[in-house]
């Protein structure tokens, strides 16, 4: 789609995890001011699901020292599970590189083997730090030098020299947390040097970089990027890598006060401070809500609503019912997953966003939900959640907690001297999109398959528990939603016990579904979150459907 609107199309290098196979930064390792090698404590998850027994697990940075006194390997299997320390004895290091370990005892899976079902955390003095922050320039001067350069340094020239019009970045989930740092951290700005090529331009004049930005299920939260020992890849959900500080005050675009810490800030201060902010999309699932703590991109620190018009270079939507990331079997959840996916809405929105940069035409308005008309709301109890009593679903209410944690008095300068850090508590409140009786949400943007329903959708799943497994499981099943079908008929409703209308119920023919899909999918083209192709496809996915044989 990208291509047939005229688009060129590049893909860049900004992560330290990336393999050094041709499409890659080369990252310098850090070294102390005499060059001395820079050691510190480090952290590593190694998330074991129930189908996975690995022998050995990977260090993201080499441990300095084989002296296992100076390590502590522990294991749990909930997030909320006190952490069980395996004695250095039921662990060794796989070699003299230092760079992975692995299991001779332990309490899951027998010896030589990790998990099932499992959390462990590695803590150790790891060496070698790499400036894992330099992806931030990655970004910012490639982009600069195709908006400007007539070369590079090494005389090649600039494919696209004289001829762009706007730059824009789409991304999903990771580098879209990327963007919100970025942004934050002052990179929009362009930083363009003389050189006797004549590139970049005349002084310091407070250009973008990005001219507009499309953020896809990026939540709130930042990257684990700009760290010592930093490890971009890492990822927040109610589940694993709580202990990482990804999720870290400001959320929101708006400028707001943590009364926690005392501080006041907004991810947009230092481009607005220049004006070099890009016009922004941020477009979240459902699942960011659960998984990520997402409620806090458009409410503060006290769970207050804020004025989302006072970010206007920025639109909030809900992808309603929607999970982080699609799929269809089970796998590690108790339910089927959820194969709704944001890429209709996604098309439609690049198209808003260059009318938007190019023409002046402000996308479509925020569709979020709000505390104020109550289609935000705590995830408990479930009946103020507004979420079903389904038979063989389980609903708990889990979900990412605002935590703060403390990592040490150098944290502000990007060291973390205590991991795993120490737990302050929950100071601030999240919340979920509240369900119709469904069970799929009432704010947003509802797809067809959400507002003309087959099934309840929702963007959260529970994991399933292994075979014997000696603990219950009770967390969220990380990026995925559920799929769970409406019964056919009143009578296998009622058989059931399933709260749900049936699809008899809703639905007396199969033209009368195709007429309502119609009308849904035409009345978001209305509202310029469809196109025309996207229509017509869900009316014939519809026509497809046999309701009633």
């Amino acid at each position: 789609f990208i291509m047939t609107q005229g688009y060129t199309l590049l893909e860049g290098a900004w992560d330290i995890s990336a393999a050094q196979t041709g499409f890659a930064v080369p990252f310098p390792v850090a070294v102390n001011p005499d060059g001395s090698v820079i050691t510190g404590i480090a952290l590593e998850e190694f998330v074991v699901d129930k189908s996975s027994k690995p022998a050995t697990e990977p260090l993201n940075y080499p441990a300095s020292t084989a002296d296992k006194s100076q390590a502590t390997l522990t294991v749990r299997e909930n997030y909320g599970d006190a952490p069980t320390v395996i004695p250095s004895s039921g662990w060794d290091y796989t070699d003299s590189t230092l760079t992975a370990i692995k299991l001779t005892s332990g309490p899951f899976g027998g010896s030589g083997s990790f998990g099932p079902t499992a959390l462990y955390e590695f803590t150790y003095t790891a060496k070698n730090p790499v400036l894992a922050g330099l992806g931030f320039a990655a970004l910012r001067d490639l982009a600069g030098f195709l908006r400007k350069a007539q070369t590079d340094d090494f005389g090649a020239p600039n494919p696209l020299a004289g001829d762009v019009q706007a730059i824009y970045t789409t991304c999903y989930s990771q580098p879209c947390r990327t963007m919100h740092d970025f942004v934050r951290l002052g990179f929009n700005e362009a930083e363009y040097v003389h050189n006797k090529n004549g590139n970049g331009g005349a002084g310091h004049q407070h250009e973008k970089v990005f001219d507009g930005v499309l953020n896809l299920v990026g939540g709130g939260n930042g990257i684990y990027m700009n760290y010592r020992f930093a490890q971009p890849s890492r990822t927040h959900r109610q589940h694993i890598g709580r202990w990482y500080p990804e999720f870290q005050f400001p959320w929101a675009n708006h400028i707001t006060h943590d009364r926690v810490t005392q501080q006041s800030a907004g991810r947009l201060d230092a481009c607005q401070r220049t004006d070099t902010c890009p016009k922004i999309i941020e477009l979240n699932s459902e699942n960011e809500y659960w998984s990520k703590g997402g409620s806090l991109l458009t409410t503060d620190t006290d769970g207050n609503d804020l004025q989302l018009d006072n970010t206007p270079n920025v639109r909030y939507y809900l992808l309603s019912s929607l999970p982080h990331a699609a799929g269809s079997a089970a796998g590690n959840c108790q339910q089927p997953q959820n194969p709704l996916t944001p890429r209709p809405v996604l098309r439609a929105l690049l198209v808003d966003l260059d009318d938007w940069v190019t023409n002046g035409m402000p996308p479509p308005d925020n569709r979020v939900p709000q505390r104020a008309d109550g289609s935000l709301v705590p995830s408990l109890p479930q009946s103020g959640m507004g979420f079903p009593d389904i038979p063989g679903v389980n609903y708990n209410g889990i979900l990412h907690t605002g935590d703060l944690y403390d990592y040490g008095p150098q944290f502000a300068q990007g060291i973390l001297s205590i991991l795993p850090p120490i737990d302050i508590g929950t100071p601030y409140p999240v919340f979920v999109p509240k369900t119709d009786g469904d069970g799929n949400d009432i704010a947003g943007i509802r797809l067809p398959d959400v507002s003309v329903p087959l099934a309840t959708y929702t963007g959260w799943a529970l994991r399933a528990s292994a075979p014997g497994d000696p603990v219950p499981i009770v967390d969220g099943c990380d990026a995925s939603g559920q799929r769970i079908p409406l019964q056919k008929t009143m009578a296998d409703r009622l058989a059931a016990g399933d709260p749900r209308p049936s699809l008899q119920e809703r639905y007396a023919d199969n033209a009368t579904y195709v007429n309502l899909v119609t009308q849904a999918a035409r009345q978001l083209q209305a509202e310029r979150l469809l196109l025309e192709m996207d229509v017509q496809a869900y009316i014939a996915a519809a026509e497809a459907v046999v309701i009633f044989p």
